[in-house]
């Protein structure tokens, strides 16, 4: 197998997203309801309709972008005769995206991920206060030089790497002044970029320890299985299958590092060639080409996709 299937984190969001594919196909259509029953409310009308700011809100987002994740997968499997279990050598997501990775893998019912990720999007927008932490984009910088801005910028407060994405891209977490200062020096140290990212919390950092706590316990409280194809976990950017130590590595995501970089390269180095981003945008597909040389990045997320898709998935059996 030289297929992995990979689900996007937050910023991936639309308005729309997802709609083609639910008038269009039943099988999505059946994702979108089961998410609606699950959290007790037409999360649907939200992502279909909007207003954008409500979609953005990460309570929302979150299992707003898993459904439309597990809704396009649902489509490749009835109409492009995709399998996790037989055709994914990984399945692997950003952030959030893990939790979608591990629903269309069987791990996680669709049920049990879209009340989680409530939860989770509930917790991390509680554990600061708005205002008090901050995220920023180093571009331009490795992963190294990064986190030495980011041990120089903290001094005392926290600011630390939230997200290696690769292709010289690192975005740093942590107290507002810490994470304004990281910005600052990166500056005078090569960096082509650094920038603030218009988010409500500092997520993957220390600040989160609240959210971490809450998700162990939310976590504590649902049947996790052995996913159909192994996951590459954030935090570690190696495979592992058993529940346990998921559910153990999803509460360390909270606070961690999203190995995002390595993970894409572990997974080139098992003989992965074409990764397939399930969902919404194309912000993976794009960080493909930039991670693992000769890799084929195949977006799916639309009506108009899934024939291209399943011409990819024909060519990555082949070899």
């Amino acid at each position: 197998m030289t297929a992995a299937f990979t689900f996007p984190g937050q910023g991936s969001q639309a308005v729309g997203m997802g709609k083609a594919l639910a008038d269009a196909y039943p099988a999505a259509r059946a994702v979108f309801d089961e998410v609606d029953a699950a959290l007790g409310e037409k999360l649907t009308a939200t992502i279909w309709d909007g207003p954008a700011e409500t979609l953005q809100l990460t309570e929302n987002a979150q299992p707003a972008l898993m459904a439309v994740s597990v809704a396009t997968l649902r489509v490749l499997e009835t109409e492009a005769g995709f399998s996790v279990g037989r055709d994914a050598a990984f399945v692997a997501g950003h952030s959030l995206g893990e939790y979608s990775a591990l629903a269309a893998a069987g791990s996680l019912t669709i049920s049990d991920t879209a009340r989680l990720l409530r939860t989770r999007g509930l917790a991390m927008q509680k554990a600061v206060p708005v205002g008090a932490g901050a995220m920023a984009a180093l571009l331009g910088l490795d992963y190294d030089a990064a986190m030495e801005v980011a041990r120089e910028a903290a001094q005392g407060q926290v600011c630390q790497a939230a997200n290696d994405n690769g292709g010289g891209q690192v975005v740093v977490s942590g107290d507002k002044a810490a994470v304004d200062r990281a910005v600052e020096i990166a500056k005078t140290k090569g960096a082509k970029r650094a920038m603030l990212l218009p988010v409500s919390a500092p997520f993957h950092c220390q600040l989160m320890q609240p959210a971490a706590d809450a998700m162990a316990e939310a976590l504590s409280k649902v049947t996790i299985k052995a996913p159909a194809a192994p996951l590459v976990s954030n935090v570690l950017a190696s495979a592992i299958t058993d529940p346990d130590e998921i559910r153990r590595r999803l509460v360390e995501q909270v606070t961690g590092t999203v190995r995002w970089r390595e993970s894409v390269a572990y997974m080139a180095g098992q003989g992965v060639t074409r990764f397939f981003e399930i969902g919404a945008g194309k912000v993976l597909t794009g960080l493909v080409k930039r991670i693992a040389d000769g890799a084929v990045g195949v977006a799916v997320g639309g009506p108009n996709d899934i024939a291209a898709a399943k011409d990819a998935l024909a060519a990555a059996k082949q070899g």
